[in-house]
């Protein structure tokens, strides 16, 4: 899931998604966020996705509701079936030196040393990339670079104030879940990532938000694992924003 910071011009996004070709599994466009988050498969496309991104892209316009420090934001590295995160951290880390060697795009490393909200806070302030030049680049910033297991990025819409949100959202944090709240043009939203979402999935962060607001519209981001939608009962698949074509097994079948 490389996260792109371009979420409002159609043509732009397309432009970037298509270098993919059929390494492309999902696009999910967020204007509010201002932010694209393709899912991919392989090494060559996130390296096509980051070159188009640079060449296309300009950090200095920038204005979204989501954190963000590069244009090619966050590109994280996820093990499936048949892999593990060694082999994440390894493609991880020559991706990160071919960045900086080839974009001169600082790249700061996350997943088992840290984590992405740790790269966030302390970038730049009392954190030096792990690879690249020292100061951001003067057009794409820099990259967070990641190994990590696969999750599920997931929002809620809240009949509720952001005061009240952002209260969720701290309820909410914990080892299985990181979050924040939102006051978008769409309404005010409770933004997570469910980072070990056969324990604590969909349904269950759904139903968490629901026990404190009314939830009033959900989202998947991307793509989610066959067994985390099999471990939710089908006649909630459409409350909570889930289908058996968004899954990553059967983005792979069809691309196969």
């Amino acid at each position: 899931m490389v996260n792109v910071s371009e979420g409002r011009d159609q043509p732009t996004i397309a432009a970037i998604a298509a270098v993919a070709g059929s390494d492309l599994l999902d696009v999910h466009t967020d204007p509010d966020h201002h932010r694209s988050v393709l899912t991919l498969v392989g090494e060559d496309a996130p390296r096509a996705i980051t070159v188009e991104a640079v060449a296309r892209l300009d950090l200095r316009d920038h204005r979204g509701a989501h954190p963000r420090f590069g244009v090619a934001d966050v590109v994280p590295f996820v093990p499936l079936t048949g892999s593990d995160l060694g082999a994440a951290v390894r493609a991880r880390d020559e991706f990160a030196r071919w960045a900086a060697l080839t974009l001169d795009l600082p790249c700061f490393l996350y997943g088992p040393e840290r984590d992405l909200p740790t790269v966030r806070r302390r970038a730049f302030v009392d954190l030096a990339p792990d690879v690249g030049p020292a100061e951001p680049h003067a057009t794409a910033g820099a990259i967070a670079v990641g190994a990590r297991l696969p999750l599920v990025a997931y929002n809620l819409w809240v009949d509720a104030p952001l005061a009240q949100a952002r209260d969720i959202a701290r309820a909410l944090r914990g080892p299985s879940v990181r979050a924040l709240a939102f006051d978008l043009a769409s309404g005010v939203q409770v933004s997570c990532n469910l980072v070990d979402p056969d324990q604590f999935g969909p349904a269950q962060a759904f139903d968490a938000v629901s026990a404190m607001a009314r939830v009033t519209r959900a989202e998947l981001v991307g793509l989610v694992l066959e067994s985390v939608l099999q471990s939710v009962p089908a006649h909630r698949w459409t409350e909570l924003d889930l289908d058996a074509d968004r899954t990553i097994e059967a983005r792979l079948a069809a691309r196969r």
